[in-house]
């Protein structure tokens, strides 16, 4: 995305998010990167806060190197003059290289996300994504299947946890 200034600034906002998610969609970090302002703020709520472009672009490399086959797929854009709302689909195979700290495990990631995107001067200033993050942590394993016997138990585990902590704070007086 390397334009002039003047060209930059009269972009508008839905063509900014359509171009940034044109980068995403070709996984090209680098190009995403060039969507933003030096200290604009990435907020992907359930994983963390980036700045500037050098973090975001890292970030995406890392879930670009952990989910090669990543897919993206924009569903719906909404936008005014200062802020543009984009909802996507992503699918991808968590078999590249580690995410944040996990190791590959072959499983199918598919999100539904929305992301809003505010737009200065032609340029992202901030991005909050939100996605399924319990989706995510299912398709990486981290959780098990929804409504499998495993996810059942767990629950159930978790509930037992809970009911001996509040027999323990009632006995205590807390």
């Amino acid at each position: 995305m390397s334009t002039p200034d003047s060209q930059v600034s009269s972009r508008t906002t839905e063509q900014v998010g359509r171009s940034y998610f044109e980068a995403v969609s070709a996984r090209d970090s680098q190009a995403m990167a060039d969507h933003w302002h030096a200290d604009g703020v990435e907020d992907i709520v359930p994983v963390g806060i980036f700045r500037g472009p050098a973090e975001v672009k890292g970030f995406f490399d890392e879930l670009f190197g952990a989910v090669p086959d990543l897919e993206t797929v924009v569903e719906q854009v909404v936008s005014d003059n200062r802020t543009v709302v984009v909802k996507y689909r992503a699918t991808g195979h968590f078999t590249g290289t580690p995410l944040q700290g996990l190791d590959p495990t072959g499983g199918l990631i598919e999100l539904r996300g929305v992301d809003v995107i505010e737009v200065r001067d032609g340029l992202i200033e901030r991005n909050s994504a939100y996605f399924d993050g319990m989706a995510l942590a299912r398709g990486i394993g981290v959780l098990p299947p929804q409504d499998s016997g495993v996810e059942k138990a767990l629950y159930g585990a978790f509930n037992a946890v809970t009911k001996v902590r509040a027999a323990v704070r009632d006995r205590m007086g807390a």
